[in-house]
């Protein structure tokens, strides 16, 4: 690995605990990912000469945070300045550039990652604002990563980020967990920061893998820290147990060449066992909180069809079909009706998957979404119509950012003709 490459991977990995860090003393976070970023310039400079830091991460953290205490001493110096002119202009731009120097370094025993999130989850941002800035600070994804997991453009997505960091620095939003009476406001949203991180780990949505699992395990983390956070809110728990169910196939979602293997296909014995086991008591203590089932725990139930079935032909068809129609009255969208086409059609047979599958062909967001021909594909494929299945492959492949995805689509439309359908 180059050293640009080496300073690359660490970045992607460290860069949402270093930007948290910063921001815990500098109060905002748009600041704080911009001297973030100057650690990650410092570091392209001299690791090529110096190497690669032993601990590359605390390396960036401290460059990071020794930009951040130069610039409140700036502050403060000015601030000093000011006060020789008019004391009340003075108190006013002291206000948030106190810091405790010798501490800025110090340990802190809390979850700074958690506290960016909520930050970036505030109240003052609408929703799209809140998951595109959190899944920018804290996953690190790029603005082409965040937009398609939105399905919406690029542009839009940059314009929400922007528009995201000015509004906290304008509206002197504190870094910091609000109050335990203020956090039930906050968790929905937090909720889907974290499952859209975890999405992208699961199934990258570009790039040359598959699979990305620092994602998963930071945003499974995260839910973890969370449930102890919040141990009476059912749905934390049920995006848990989600997570930790699916997280249990990722080793078995990839072959030994990184080549991705359908979920029909997988070999069963290699799913992780324990994690399993700890989704299912996290599902189950989502159900015992009471209450209408929300859209995590829900999803929940699915993945524990699946993970409770030995081989695929014992998994529980109809329940499956049962829980989707339940989760699309409690959060429709059109993902959720094309995964419902999915199970309907191996409960009820591939005519009724289809059925469904076809009115979804006018859904703009849909449009550009490559499953949607991938699903139809196989739906068609079981009805024995390769002609348009092949077809609706190719279109699928044409889609799809991900090398790995476009590389298995392109192989079953080779294939089609002695290739056994599957579920992705």
């Amino acid at each position: 690995m180059t050293t640009t490459a080496a300073v690359e991977a660490v970045w992607r990995m460290e860069s949402a605990k270093v930007i948290a860090g910063v921001a815990r003393l500098v109060r905002d976070v748009g600041l704080a990912e911009e001297l973030a970023h100057d650690a990650l310039v410092a570091a392209l400079e001299q690791w090529p000469s110096a190497g690669v830091p032993v601990n590359p991460g605390a390396w960036l953290t401290t460059v990071a945070k020794r930009r951040a205490v130069d610039h409140l001493r700036r502050q403060q110096v000015l601030a000093a300045k000011l006060a020789e002119i008019g004391p009340e202009q003075a108190a006013d731009d002291r206000k948030g550039v106190q810091v405790d120097f010798d501490a800025a370094f110090e340990h802190d025993i809390d979850d700074d990652v958690l506290r960016l999130i909520f930050t970036a989850c505030h109240p003052v941002l609408s929703p799209p604002a809140r998951a595109a800035l959190t899944l920018r600070l804290v996953a690190g994804l790029t603005t082409d990563e965040i937009a398609r997991a939105f399905l919406v453009p690029s542009t839009t997505v940059g314009q929400r980020i922007v528009r995201a960091k000015r509004t906290l620095t304008e509206a002197r939003v504190p870094f910091e967990l609000p109050p335990r009476g203020q956090l039930g406001d906050r968790v929905a949203s937090v909720l889907e920061v974290i499952y859209l991180i975890f999405n992208e780990g699961y199934a990258a949505t570009a790039g040359d893998d598959w699979v990305r699992p620092e994602l998963c395990a930071d945003a499974l983390r995260l839910g973890r820290v969370l449930a102890e956070l919040l141990p009476d809110q059912a749905e934390v728990h049920g995006l848990v147990a989600l997570m930790e169910i699916q997280t249990s196939r990722l080793r078995a979602r990839v072959d030994e060449a990184g080549r991705p293997v359908l979920l029909m296909d997988q070999n069963r014995s290699g799913w992780d066992r324990l994690l399993i086991q700890r989704g299912l008591r996290a599902l189950r203590r989502a159900e015992d909180l009471g209450g209408t089932l929300g859209p995590y725990t829900l999803q929940a139930s699915i993945a524990a069809c699946h993970a409770t079935a030995s081989t695929p032909e014992q998994t529980d068809w109809q329940r499956m079909a049962a829980l989707y129609d339940a989760l699309s009255q409690v959060a429709p969208s059109p993902v959720v009706e094309l995964n419902r086409a999915v199970a309907v059609s191996f409960a009820f047979g591939p005519e009724a998957g289809l059925e469904i599958v076809d009115a979804l062909d006018d859904e703009p967001a849909l449009r550009r979404y490559h499953l949607l021909p991938s699903v139809r594909a196989d739906l068609l494929a079981r009805l024995d119509r390769n002609g348009e299945a092949r077809a609706e492959l190719q279109r699928a492949a044409g889609l799809t950012d991900n090398e790995r995805e476009r590389a298995l689509l392109l192989a079953r439309t080779a294939a089609l003709s002695s290739e056994r359908p599957g579920a992705q």
